[in-house]
């Protein structure tokens, strides 16, 4: 069983799969004796009945809040496996999650979606690898949202940084940790909304820097510490 890794303060994660074809980006847990709060969902509910029981081994409490760092699948389907959670996310997301949920999601739906757009298949065969089966599974639409900036009672902080990636990106900062959680919101839009001209946002990559956290972590790479931070 994969362990959640300590990384700094009171944040753990569960990493991500270096195997880009999965396309299962890490999970961030959160924690003291004030609550856990979870970043991201996992990309399935096989995938966050795997955090929930690193979660247990490590013996954390069950998280009460589920912040999206945006609204991307790999983020979100594991949400309907989270109980007693409150989902957290920036506005724009909404109308995007209701669109999602409102797919006939199934492998033979994939299938005829990759037909009529070949540039779908990379994601589309993650999403069939992550999903073993349909039963149960729903998209989860935020309990609770925001414009530009949350603050939890646990004081981790939320802040909308929109990007190419995607237009409800945020980030979550715990300043206790010296931890800031990128999510995908410098990287380049999805493959099949991707043009030859984009790439990497390294404005918001600079910006983000010169903040000067410890700790940077986007979803899909190990966490990079700042070499000039100050935390």
């Amino acid at each position: 069983m994969v362990e959640l890794v300590h990384l700094s303060g009171r944040v753990w994660l569960y990493p991500h799969d270096p195997d880009p074809e999965a396309v299962r980006p890490s999970v961030a847990v959160i924690a003291d004796d004030r609550g856990s709060v979870l970043v991201d969902a996992g990309n399935s509910p096989v995938h966050a009945t795997e955090v929930q029981q690193a979660i247990a081994a490590a013996g954390l409490p069950a998280p009460t809040i589920l912040v999206y760092t945006h609204h991307h699948w790999d983020h979100t389907w594991g949400a309907s496996a989270w109980e007693n959670v409150e989902v957290i996310a920036h506005t724009a997301a909404v109308d995007l999650l209701e669109a999602e949920a409102k797919r006939p999601w199934s492998h033979q739906y994939l299938r005829d979606q990759v037909a009529e757009n070949p540039r779908l298949g990379p994601s589309f065969r993650a999403r069939a690898l992550a999903m073993p089966g349909w039963d149960g599974f729903e998209v989860i639409v935020p309990h609770r949202t925001f414009e530009d900036t949350l603050t939890l009672p646990t004081g981790v902080q939320l802040r909308h940084v929109g990007g190419n990636h995607a237009p409800d990106s945020l980030v979550v900062l715990d300043p206790e940790s010296g931890v800031m959680l990128l999510g995908d919101c410098f990287y380049p839009p999805p493959f099949h909304l991707r043009t030859d001209s984009d790439g990497m946002d390294f404005g918001m990559v600079k910006r983000l820097l010169a903040e000067r956290h410890a700790w940077y972590v986007d979803a899909h790479s190990p966490p990079r510490g700042s070499p000039d931070s100050e935390t």
